[in-house]
C-alpha cells in the first residue's frame, strides 16, 4: 500500500506502485502463495546461509529442543519471510506470523505468546519496529521463555511471571542498524541475506514458470532475470507481467525476444531502470549539466518526495554506480552518462549554482 507524506502541512499524493519496486504488493499475493519453496532444498540461492541452517536445524531436531533464535536481514524482497517459514517446515512446527508494526500494545505480543506451542516458531517482520514497551517484554521471552505480567496499578500493584513453552524467534529486518543492542544481542543466530546473481534468478524464474505452467526458454528466464535488480520477488512479479504480454501479443510461450519485448513495453530496461530512474539520471545528466544537485532541489526536479527519493529510488543507483553522493549534492557518475549514450563532462562538479543550491537544502550525503 502507498504511503501519504507530509511535507509543511500538505500531504503528498499518493505514490503509484512500481512494476520494479521490491516491496511487497497486493500484487505479490498470488505470487507468494502458490510459489514460495517449502523446504530448504527447494530454496534457491543464499548457498552459504541454507549451509549453516540446516545443520544448526539437524542438530535441533535431534535433541528435540527449539531452534535458537534467528536474526535475517537484508534488503527487501530476498526471501526472508519465505525462509522464516522454510525454517519452521524444517522443523515439523507451526509458525505464526506478524509484524513489529503490528504489535502495538504489550497486551497484543502477551497474547502472541500465550498461544504458541512447544517448539513453535514466532515470525515477527520488520523487526526494528517493535515499540520499545513491546520489546522489552520480549526480552524475558527470548533468554527465560517467561512473561512477566504487572497486575494492578499504584501500590496495589504486583508482578506475576508465566511460563512460556519453548519457541523459536525469527525476526526480519531491513534496518539492522535500527535495532537496538539488548534485541540483537538476544538472537543466537544472524543471518544477511544478499543480492541473487542473474544465474540464480534464471533458475527460480524456471521454477516459477513451471509451477504457473508458462512455458519459457533458458534464454527468456535469463533475460527477465538480468532485469530483477537481484530479487527473487520482482522476478516473479516480471514474469508474471511477461507471462500476460506472451499469452495476449503471442502465443504464450517465453522467449528472450519476447521477453525483451514485453518488458520494454512495461518500460523496464535491460538492467532493470525504470522511468523515474532514467528520469533522475537525466535531470542530473542534462538539467543540471553533470554538477552537484542537493537532494531537495532533485526532487523539486523530478516531481518526487525527497523522503522517497533517498529511500526508494536511490539505493538500486548507488548499487550500481550510477549516482554519487558527495559532500556538494547528488551527481551522476560516468557509468552513468555512458548507460544514457551520452558523453561524461570534463570536470565533474564544475561550478557553483547546483553545489550552492545542494548546500542550501542541507541534505546531501550519505
Amino acid at each position: 500500500m502507498s504511503t501519504v507524506w507530509e511535507n509543511s502541512g500538505d500531504a503528498w499524493p499518493e505514490e503509484p506502485e512500481r512494476l520494479v519496486s521490491a516491496d511487497h504488493t497486493e500484487d505479490d499475493l498470488e505470487i507468494d502463495r502458490s510459489l514460495r519453496p517449502r523446504l530448504l532444498d527447494e530454496y534457491l540461492g543464499q548457498v552459504r546461509v541454507k549451509e549453516n541452517l540446516g545443520v544448526l536445524i539437524d542438530a535441533a531436531r535431534g535433541r528435540d529442543e527449539p531452534l535458537d533464535h534467528v536474526l535475517l536481514s537484508g534488503p527487501p524482497g530476498l526471501g526472508k519471510t519465505t525462509l522464516a517459514g522454510v525454517i519452521a517446515a524444517e522443523l515439523g512446527v507451526r509458525i505464526k506470523t506478524t509484524s513489529g508494526p503490528a504489535v502495538e500494545r504489550t497486551g497484543d505480543l502477551a497474547a502472541i505468546l500465550t498461544n504458541l506451542e512447544e517448539r513453535d516458531v514466532l515470525f515477527i517482520d520488520e523487526i526494528h519496529r517493535l515499540n520499545r514497551a513491546v520489546e522489552e517484554v520480549l526480552y524475558p521471552a527470548m533468554e527465560d521463555f517467561s512473561l512477566d505480567i504487572v497486575i494492578g496499578k499504584g501500590p496495589a500493584a504486583r508482578s506475576l511471571r508465566l511460563d512460556l513453552p519453548r519457541f523459536t524467534l525469527i525476526g526480519a529486518t531491513t534496518r539492522t542498524g535500527l535495532l537496538t543492542g539488548p534485541l540483537r544481542d538476544r538472537f543466537g543466530m544472524s543471518f544477511r541475506l544478499d543480492y541473487y546473481s542473474v544465474e540464480e534468478l534464471a533458475a527460480i524464474v524456471n521454477r516459477s514458470a513451471g509451477i504457473l505452467g508458462v512455458p519459457i526458454d533458458a534464454r527468456g528466464a535469463e533475460e527477465v532475470a538480468r532485469r530483477s535488480r537481484g530479487t527473487p520477488r520482482l522476478a516473479n512479479r516480471l514474469l508474471k507481467r511477461v507471462r500476460d504480454y506472451a499469452e495476449v501479443k503471442h502465443e504464450g510461450s517465453i522467449t528472450e525476444d519476447i521477453a525483451a519485448e514485453a518488458l520494454a513495453f512495461f518500460e523496464v530496461d535491460h538492467i532493470g531502470l525504470d522511468p523515474m530512474d532514467i528520469a533522475i539520471l537525466e535531470t542530473l545528466a542534462h538539467k543540471f549539466s553533470g554538477r552537484p544537485v542537493g537532494l531537495n532541489t532533485l526532487a523539486a526536479a523530478v516531481g518526487e518526495e525527497p523522503d522517497t527519493l533517498a529511500d526508494v529510488y536511490e539505493p538500486f543507483l548507488l548499487q550500481l554506480g550510477f549516482l554519487a553522493r558527495t559532500p556538494q549534492g547528488r551527481q551522476a557518475t560516468p557509468r552513468a552518462y555512458e548507460h544514457l549514450g551520452l558523453p561524461a563532462p570534463r570536470t565533474a562538479g564544475a561550478g557553483t549554482g547546483a553545489g550552492t543550491e545542494a548546500s542550501q537544502d542541507g541534505l546531501f550525503g550519505p
